[in-house]
């Protein structure tokens, strides 16, 4: 991991509390281990809250902060308290990641094959679960008179992936959402981006996935001919979190090797 160069400070992210979603497992536990190495104070928020306790507890045995606190993006409640946990600990709200989303679960069929309730499923956690995320830590946000919040998209919405539609669409949803929040908030200071990863060689992704499909998923159209693994979007994330980024808005940065280009 590349240390924040002193003659950089606006790279700087020591001290800033950043709320993971979906923080215990995969990309988003990963998210949370550079973080915290970078000196942020760390709300690891998932639905497994032994996974986020277990997170926490190794950022923490290694000199970090962070505070556990098991959430379904899907309950407005549940999420309420992952803003107030935030607060309570460290008095501010300076960052949001929206990682948490229904995919890894998801079986690969026909779009005509999902059944309603699973599509309502997947909505209300890749969508409603954000746009609950957002409006819960807007409050603060807007009293400390800046923010950052950084939506995870998918670059599957660039090629119109089959097999997942409810997945798809749902992470298309999530451009929408990042632009039109990042136009109502900007006069708060408030900035909002997205970022739209590549297929990532993810814990979860690996474990839910054949040996077949993985090969399926050959590099040969990237320019980078190698797998993505998560530490490849950790860069992009902590630049968004950082004030490197504060006149970008609106955006939604593609991170996969070269794949997709627009």
């Amino acid at each position: 991991m590349a240390e924040i160069s002193p003659s950089e400070p606006s790279f700087d992210l020591a001290g800033r509390t950043i709320i993971v979603t979906g923080g215990g497992k995969g990309i988003g536990k990963v998210y949370c281990r550079h973080l915290a190495a970078a000196g942020a104070r760390l709300i690891v928020a998932d639905i497994d809250g032994e996974a986020s306790v277990e997170v926490a507890k190794e950022i923490v045995s290694k000199g970090g902060v962070a505070v556990a606190e098991p959430t379904d993006v899907s309950d407005e409640k549940a999420v309420g308290r992952m803003a107030e946990a935030a607060i309570e600990a460290f008095g501010r709200i300076d960052g949001l990641i929206n990682n948490a989303a229904l995919m890894s679960d998801l079986p690969r069929q026909p779009w005509h094959q999902i059944e309603a309730e699973e599509w309502d499923r997947v909505m209300a956690v890749n969508l409603r679960g954000m746009f609950l995320c957002c409006r819960a830590v807007y409050p603060q946000m807007k009293k400390q008179g800046k923010g950052k919040i950084v939506n995870i998209s998918s670059s599957r919405v660039w090629a119109g992936a089959p097999d997942r539609l409810h997945y798809t669409t749902s992470k298309m949803g999530v451009v929408g959402l990042t632009r039109a929040l990042a136009r109502e908030v900007g006069d708060d200071n408030i900035v909002v981006n997205a970022v739209a990863p590549g297929f990532t060689l993810s814990e979860t992704q690996v474990a839910t996935s054949s040996n077949e499909y993985l090969a399926s998923k050959r590099n040969d159209r990237r320019a980078l001919k190698r797998a993505q693994v998560p530490e490849d979007l950790v860069g992009v994330v902590m630049f968004l979190l950082s004030d490197a980024s504060n006149f970008m808005t609106g955006q939604t940065i593609t991170v996969d090797g070269g794949h997709m280009m627009h």
